[in-house]
């Protein structure tokens, strides 16, 4: 039986992607109603798919429109995601306007509203994480593109060592970083 998918697609495109065994081929069938696309069966050693597409290829759908069967991807990366980061993570975005501080890192800082809620077990620590690895991984896209933006994180990388030292020298109350102590 195949799945009607024209109202989705509207007479227009759509395109399957995917990790490599992810079912883009075995769906593709389903959505044309026939076995039009190679499809292999899970492996057995750790039930995952395998890799069979190799080629793009464009099938018209019954309902009209046309589907774009496509080989697996190795890996999805970020482009200026900065106001999408925002919105999937939008509770986190909202918790952070009620931080004391405007530029709060969400980590030791008294009155943080994000860390108060993973406290509180409103929000998942695992969100937090995942929410702060792709505002890093946008920021180093960023650079790539953009000198200004490259410079300034070399220049927050070069002053670290000193703030470490520092820090250290601070909490044992002498001169760390020239042996000397009090």
């Amino acid at each position: 039986m195949a799945w009607t998918c024209s109202p989705l697609v509207g007479g227009g495109t759509c395109v399957l992607l995917g990790s490599s065994g992810a079912g883009k081929s075995t769906l593709a069938n389903a959505l044309l109603g026939e076995e039009t696309q190679a499809v292999q069966a899970v492996r057995d050693a750790d039930g995952k798919g395998r890799h069979t597409t190799t080629t793009r290829d464009l099938l018209p759908l019954p309902g009209g429109g046309v589907l774009i069967d496509t080989p697996g991807l190795r890996g999805v990366g970020m482009w200026d995601a900065e106001s999408g980061v925002a919105q999937v993570f939008g509770e986190i975005e909202e918790l952070a306007r009620e931080c004391r501080f405007h530029d709060c890192a969400h980590a030791t800082e008294p009155g943080c509203a994000v860390r108060a809620a993973i406290e509180d077990g409103m929000l998942p620590q695992r969100r937090l994480d995942s929410y702060r690895k792709l505002l890093r991984e946008n920021a180093r896209i960023a650079a790539r593109t953009d000198a200004r933006l490259r410079a300034e994180q070399l220049r927050v990388w070069k002053r670290r060592p000193a703030q470490g030292r520092a820090a250290m020298e601070a909490k044992r109350g002498g001169d760390v970083g020239r042996g000397r102590r009090r």
